[in-house]
């Protein structure tokens, strides 16, 4: 596969990882992640059912398991032990060892405990888990993420559910040229021009969820989304032109026309 995006050793063509929270109700969940040609969804597992509550609807039901990568989250979280228990469980229901890891420090605004988020990180490893692990824009704790073992490392953008956009991107270019793991941007991507950026600067892709379920047009967002990650590949992959204060020649230049 092309330019794939590669995480615990399989393959992905999407670099768009969508969450599935906030929705109207399932069926606009399937239709936002079809129109957002991701193939890796994410599961809050303390919020959502996928199994834990038998009778009630399952997501699973809506995202069947054997069409999308469920990547089940430790969302509501704030500490070690709690992570690691829900994940437990997760690993329990899905029978799958891919997880995202999310240890919040602050209800107000759900920062995350980089503390925390490397305790959890340390003792899933230990246990087998492939950790892709959420944590602020710090290039030393994403490094220090890297060295425990996560399969990924996932610096905010900003806020959770800020719609910010990329608040450092000099911080993002450090983690990304050192990383010999993927770095996913996640958190605080509000619109296009958000993803595109992140993707620009050198991201192996992006997570999103409030973006896409809270625009006015979910679905369509979801589509627009796809479009920018995609387009901001290109030109990552492309390489952009040299910035400079003034051009030395013209655009239409009088010097190297075909003829003369």
């Amino acid at each position: 596969m092309a330019d794939c995006l590669r995480i615990a050793g399989r393959d992905y063509a999407s670099r768009l990882l969508v969450g599935t929270g906030k929705y109207r109700d399932f069926d606009e969940t399937r239709a936002a992640v079809d129109a957002s040609g991701t193939q890796i969804v994410t599961v809050a597992v303390r919020r959502t059912n996928i199994g834990q509550d038998a009778g009630e609807p399952s997501l699973l039901e809506a995202l069947p398991p054997n069409q999308f990568t469920i990547l089940p989250n430790t969302a509501g979280c704030y500490d070690a032990a709690a992570a690691v228990r829900t994940l437990k469980l997760a690993r329990e229901l899905l029978g799958a060892s891919l997880v995202k890891l999310e240890v919040l420090g602050d209800e107000k605004t759900l920062f995350p405990d980089v503390v925390q988020t490397l305790a959890a990180a340390r003792e899933l490893v230990a246990d087998g888990f492939d950790v892709m692990a959420y944590t602020s824009d710090d290039p030393i704790v994403a490094r220090e993420l890297e060295n425990i073992g996560c399969a990924a490392v996932m610096p905010l953008a900003s806020l959770i559910g800020s719609g910010m956009g990329i608040v450092n991107p000099h911080n993002l270019r450090i983690i990304i040229e050192n990383a010999q793991v993927p770095v996913i941007v996640d958190a605080g991507v509000g619109t296009v021009s958000d993803a595109a950026i992140a993707m620009e600067l050198g991201c192996d892709g992006v997570l999103m969820n409030t973006a896409i379920a809270k625009a006015r047009m979910p679905v369509r967002m979801a589509a627009a989304m796809r479009l920018a990650v995609e387009a901001g590949r290109e030109a990552y992959l492309a390489g952009r032109m040299t910035r400079q204060d003034y051009a030395a020649a013209p655009s239409s230049p009088t010097a190297g026309i075909i003829g003369k």
